[in-house]
C-alpha cells in the first residue's frame, strides 16, 4: 500500500478513536482498523478503561464477518500495548493473527514502553511503519500524553467573556453571557473531562450545576470546588443533587500540589470554570495547558465586574477561532518556558 492509503485507513482509525473520548479515561483513546487489498476487513475502537482495546475490538469485528487476518494489514492510531495490565498485551494477538504490516498513528508517550512493540513485532518478521498522522493522533491524547509523563492532570481554562473583557454582565442584564449553541459546547466539553474546577466564590455567586447535560452517555465529571474557609452554601446544586458524590471540596493546597493529587488519583484532565481570581491563580502558578474563550457581542461597561488580570500574559499556539451561533470561540495551547 502506498502513502495515500496509508493516510486514508488512518483517518479511519483516529475518526473511531475519537468515539472514545470522554470514556476511556485512564486510558487514551484509541481506534484501529483492518485492510487487506484495500478492503476494510474490521473495524474498533477502545470503549472504556478495563474494557478490550481497539486492536481486540477489530479482530473480533473481521472475525465475525469471517474472515482471516493472515497476511493484512493493521492500523492503529496508538503504538500496541507490549505489557500485561488490565488485559493481555496486544502485540500477543499481532503475532498470533500473522499480520503481515502494522502501521501506527503515536508511539506509546510512557518513556518505559516507547518502540518496544515495534522491536517486538519487527524481530517476529511484520513490517512496521510509524508516525502515519502522528501529530493528529498525539493531540487526540494531549490529557492522557501529559498525565502519564508529568503525573499532572491536563488543566482547560475555559471563559466566557463579554467583547470588553468581563466575566459577567450587570445585574439586570440576564444570567447568560453566551449563546444556546456555545453552551452546548460546553457540555460536550464537560463530558470529554475527568474533573471540572471552580472557585467557591463563582459557587456562591452563580450555584452552576456542572454537570453534562443533553449528550447521551455522558459520564459525569468530578466537581472540584477550591475554597479555603470550606464555607460553602449546603443547598448549592453540587452538594444536593444526584450526582452530589461526585462533589468534593478541596481546602488546602497549592495548586500544583493539589494537581499531583488528583493525578495520583487518575485524573488526567481538569476543565477549570472558575472566576477572575482561580483564573489568575492558575496562570500565575503556571497551570493551564489549554485555553478555551468564548466572546460574547456583548457589552458589560461597569469596570468594577470581574476580569482576569493575568490572561494577557499567557504566551499561545495553535490558535483557532471559529463562530459558535453569535458567539466568538478562541482555542489556544499554552507556550511555556
Amino acid at each position: 500500500m502506498g502513502e495515500a492509503a496509508d493516510l486514508r485507513w488512518m483517518r479511519c482509525a483516529l475518526d473511531l478513536a475519537r468515539r472514545g473520548l470522554g470514556h476511556t479515561s485512564p486510558n487514551p483513546c484509541v481506534g484501529a482498523v483492518i485492510v487487506r487489498g484495500g478492503r476494510l476487513l474490521g473495524q474498533g475502537w477502545h470503549r472504556a478503561a478495563g474494557k478490550p482495546h481497539a486492536e481486540v475490538e477489530a479482530v473480533r469485528d473481521a472475525h465475525r464477518q469471517g474472515h482471516r487476518l493472515q497476511g493484512s494489514t493493521l492500523y492503529v492510531t496508538l503504538e500496541p500495548c507490549c505489557t500485561y495490565g488490565r488485559t493481555p498485551p496486544c502485540t500477543e494477538l499481532i503475532l498470533r493473527e500473522k499480520f503481515k504490516r502494522v502501521v501506527v498513528g503515536a508511539t506509546d508517550p510512557n518513556p518505559a514502553h516507547a518502540g518496544r512493540a515495534y522491536t517486538i513485532l519487527r524481530n517476529a518478521g511484520i513490517t512496521v511503519t510509524e508516525g502515519v498522522l502522528a501529530e493528529a493522533c498525539a493531540d487526540l491524547n494531549r490529557a492522557f500524553n501529559h498525565w502519564i509523563t508529568t503525573g499532572q492532570p491536563w488543566v482547560i481554562l475555559k471563559l466566557a467573556l463579554t467583547a470588553d473583557g468581563a466575566l459577567a454582565l450587570p445585574p439586570g442584564q440576564g444570567r447568560w453571557l453566551t449563546s444556546l449553541p456555545a453552551r452546548r459546547e460546553v457540555h460536550q466539553l464537560r463530558a470529554t473531562c475527568d474533573a471540572i474546577l471552580v472557585g467557591a466564590g463563582t459557587l456562591r455567586a452563580d450555584r452552576p450545576r456542572l454537570t453534562v447535560r443533553g449528550i447521551r452517555g455522558a459520564r459525569q465529571p468530578l466537581r472540584l470546588i477550591l475554597s479555603r474557609s470550606g464555607s460553602l452554601p449546603p443547598d448549592a446544586p453540587v452538594f444536593t443533587d444526584r450526582w452530589r458524590e461526585r462533589t468534593r471540596v478541596i481546602r488546602r493546597g497549592s495548586l500544583p500540589g493539589i494537581l499531583n493529587q488528583l493525578g495520583r488519583e487518575g485524573v488526567t484532565s481538569v476543565l477549570v470554570e472558575g472566576g477572575a481570581r482561580i483564573t489568575d491563580a492558575l496562570i500565575r502558578a503556571g497551570c493551564v495547558h489549554e485555553l478555551i474563550v468564548f466572546i460574547a457581542p456583548k457589552w458589560a461597561g461597569a469596570r468594577l465586574l470581574p476580569r482576569p488580570r493575568f490572561l494577557g500574559q499567557l504566551r499561545l499556539q495553535r490558535q483557532e477561532l471559529r463562530m459558535v451561533g453569535p458567539d466568538l470561540r478562541l482555542d489556544a495551547r499554552v507556550i511555556h518556558p
